[in-house]
Formats: C-alpha cells, sequence, structure tokens
C-alpha cells in the first residue's frame, strides 16, 4: 500500500506543475529557440512515459487485489430435447400430365371452330369439325342399305325358325347384314375423325389453327393446346444418396418464388430407377391448384423432409470450435454458484460428434447431456478450468 500511495503523490505532484508547464511551453515557443524547444520536448515525452508506467502498475495492483477483475462474461442456454426435422433442399418444375396439342385425324378444311382460348370444356365435348368430303351422305345410304339388309335377314330367321324355306338363304341374308353392320361401323368411325373433342376436361390454353384452315394429320398440325390445372406435380432428382430417407409419403414444403407462395405437399411417387448418367432418381410431388395460380413449366423450390430426431439437442453452429486433432468441442459451465450477487461457474470443455445441420443450427448426437448449461456468446474466448460469471443473472443484494 505505501508503494501505490507513493506512486499516486507522484502523480498528483505532476499534475499540479501542469499549469507551469503550460506556461513555460508558451513562454519557450513564443521566443522561437529551436535547441530549447527541443530540449523542452524531450522532457514532456519522458514524463508521459513515466505516468503511462505507473498507470500500468496502479492496473496490475487493481487487478491483483480484485480477484473478479478477470473473470470472462458470458451467456448460456440449456440444452433441451425438441424435434427436429432435417429437409433436402432441391429445385423442380411443376408438370401436369394432362397438358397435350390436339391433331386432327385426318386432312380436311377445318370448317368450324366451337371453342376460345381459356374456355372450360369436358371430356368429349365437341370443339372443333373438319369437311368430311362426303363421308356422311356414304354413312347415311349405308344405313339404308344396313336396314334392308336387317330386314331381309329378319324375314328370313322367322322362315327358317318354322323350317320354311332353305338354309341357304337364311345364311345369305344372315351374312348380308353382318357384312352391311360391319361396313357401316367402319364408314362411322372414319366419319368420326372429322369431329376434334376434348380427350379429357380441362381449360383450352390456345387455339392454334382458325376457323377455314386445311389441316393434317402429324406435325405442326396442331388444332388446340388443352391443359388441366387440377392434376398439377412437381418432378425433380434426388441423389442416390438418398434413396432409403426420401420415400413415398415424405413431407414436403414447396415455395413458390415468383407467386410469393408456399404450400405443404407430400412425395406421391419415388422412381426406382437410378439414372446412370447423373445418379439421381426421380421424385413426384403432387401440388394442390384449386385457385389455378399454378402453371406448368412453373420454378419451385422443394425441402423434402429426409430425416426426423424427435430427441434432438441442437445448439448454433457458432459455438463450436475444433482442435488440432479434429476434435469438435464446447464449453459448459459446471459448479454454478452464487458470488457477491452474481452468477458464477467453472467451464468445462466437452468434445461432441455433430449431425445433420439445419440453418445455423446443428444436432449433436454425442458428448452432450441434456439440461446442460451451455456457453453461447463468449464461448470462443473462455478456456478450460476457467471461472465465467453469467450475464443477465445478477440477484438483488
Amino acid at each position: 500500500m505505501k508503494k501505490i500511495y507513493s506512486i499516486l503523490t507522484a502523480t498528483i505532484i505532476l499534475s499540479s506543475c501542469g499549469g507551469n508547464d503550460q506556461q513555460s511551453v508558451e513562454t519557450i515557443i513564443s521566443e522561437g529557440n529551436l535547441e530549447t524547444i527541443r530540449t523542452k520536448r524531450t522532457e514532456i515525452v519522458a514524463q508521459q512515459q513515466e505516468i503511462a508506467e505507473q498507470l500500468r502498475l496502479l492496473d496490475d495492483k487493481i487487478a491483483e487485489l480484485d480477484p473478479t477483475q478477470k473473470i470472462p462474461l458470458i451467456t448460456t442456454f440449456k440444452a433441451s430435447e425438441k424435434v427436429f426435422y432435417h429437409f433436402l433442399e432441391l429445385q423442380g418444375n411443376v408438370q401436369t400430365k394432362q397438358n397435350v396439342l390436339i391433331y386432327p385425324e385426318m386432312p380436311g378444311t377445318l370448317l368450324r371452330v366451337y371453342v376460345k382460348e381459356g374456355q372450360k370444356v369436358v371430356k368429349g365435348q365437341l370443339l372443333a369439325s373438319i369437311d368430311d368430303g362426303g363421308l356422311s351422305s356414304q354413312v347415311a345410304q349405308m344405313e339404308a342399305q344396313m336396314a334392308l339388309a336387317k330386314t331381309t335377314y329378319d324375314r328370313q330367321k322367322r322362315l327358317w325358325d318354322q323350317k320354311i324355306g332353305s338354309e341357304i338363304q337364311y345364311l345369305q341374308a344372315k351374312t348380308s347384314f353382318e357384312s352391311q353392320e360391319n361396313a357401316l361401323k367402319q364408314l362411322k368411325s372414319q366419319l368420326a375423325k372429322s369431329s376434334i373433342r376434348a380427350p379429357f376436361s380441362g381449360v383450352i390454353d390456345d387455339v392454334i389453327k382458325e376457323q377455314g384452315t386445311v389441316v393434317t394429320p402429324g406435325q405442326g398440325s396442331e388444332v388446340f393446346r388443352i391443359v388441366n390445372l387440377n392434376n398439377m406435380y412437381i418432378e425433380t432428382d434426388v441423389p442416390e444418396s438418398y434413396i432409403t430417407n426420401v420415400t413415398r409419403g415424405k413431407k414436403v414444403a414447396v415455395e413458390f418464388p415468383v407467386l410469393g407462395k408456399s404450400i405443404d405437399a407430400r412425395v406421391r411417387q419415388a422412381g426406382n430407377f437410378i439414372n446412370p448418367n447423373n445418379r439421381t432418381f426421380k421424385v413426384e410431388v403432387g401440388i394442390p391448384n384449386k385457385d389455378r395460380t399454378i402453371k406448368p413449366n412453373l420454378t419451385a423450390k422443394l425441402k423434402i423432409n429426409d430425416y426426423t430426431n424427435e430427441n434432438a439437442l441442437l445448439i448454433p453452429q457458432s459455438i463450436i470450435s475444433e482442435d488440432a486433432q479434429g476434435q469438435q468441442y464446447i464449453f459448459v459451465v459446471d459448479s454454478v454458484q452464487k458470488v457477491n450477487g452474481y452468477t458464477q461457474g467453472i467451464a468445462k470443455r466437452v468434445v461432441i460428434e455433430t449431425g445433420k445441420t439445419q440453418g445455423d443450427e446443428i444436432e449433436v448426437l454425442k458428448g452432450l447431456a441434456n439440461g446442460a448449461e451451455i456457453i453461447k456468446e463468449g464461448a470462443r474466448s473462455v478456456k478450460n478450468n476457467q471461472q465465467v460469471r453469467i450475464l443477465e443473472e445478477k440477484v438483488a443484494e
């Protein structure tokens, strides 16, 4: 204590002389003598160094007398078990298996178009008609011929049933009727191709050919595009390493960035074939689309739940350190007690094994007990077996 008193006395004396020093400096500057100015500056620098040394001695003594001066301040949180869902993040495109181009089945002039773009249609509805080239007249003529053949056959059959007439007449009438019937069916089948009908219920997305256009079967003669927006799905490629985890029925969080929309869905089909070119398998995710805002080929971000732990211990990745051997470790607080109204304890280094990550958190598989007090802020500045003080836990005196 005598040493500290002597230092303080010297400091006070130097401070009290400050006014005279200031006056002397002003006087020396006004005289303009270069050598005198340099000498005075050297004296002041020496005094400054002496004061700095005295301050250092005072700080060292304060730290020696106050044991709490060197205790690092930290914050903590308790390890607690919770359900952990890990998600595999992928990207895919919206598709529908009912998105088709409709072609004519026979050549001819497009006589009439009965629908327009955006119109809802049902399966089998007439969309357009093509000039049949006289097929309808042939059908009418064939129907008349078949009616005559049927009448003849019915009459011969009644006579034959009564054992009247010859068998050959009966067989000829029967053969003629059946031949006419088959011919009429084929002709009606050809005539039906002059009518373009909806293959399924949906919406006419595009009317490609105008009324009066000459069309033929095959590429380049598309007449309509029809889309069903109810049965939508997303198809994506999943790495083969996830084949046992990504299965039918798994939960999927789907986000559509363009629409600013997110929905919950499930995997409706997981492929069984591994593509040898990129080592992936196909997955389909069914998409509800009641408001019809989701369109084919729309980009979607998928988060597929590939792993779940019902009793996981999660910690921030930022508090984990690694030693020279590659071991990961964190610090927990042990021997917690109250000292001078504060909660203090001992920092203990704990080696851990980690698992999957999600966002900023990581799963701890080994080394950490449920309920442990883990150091969060200050985790990278403490040392093993060092005394620490926990912030925000001051006890009122």
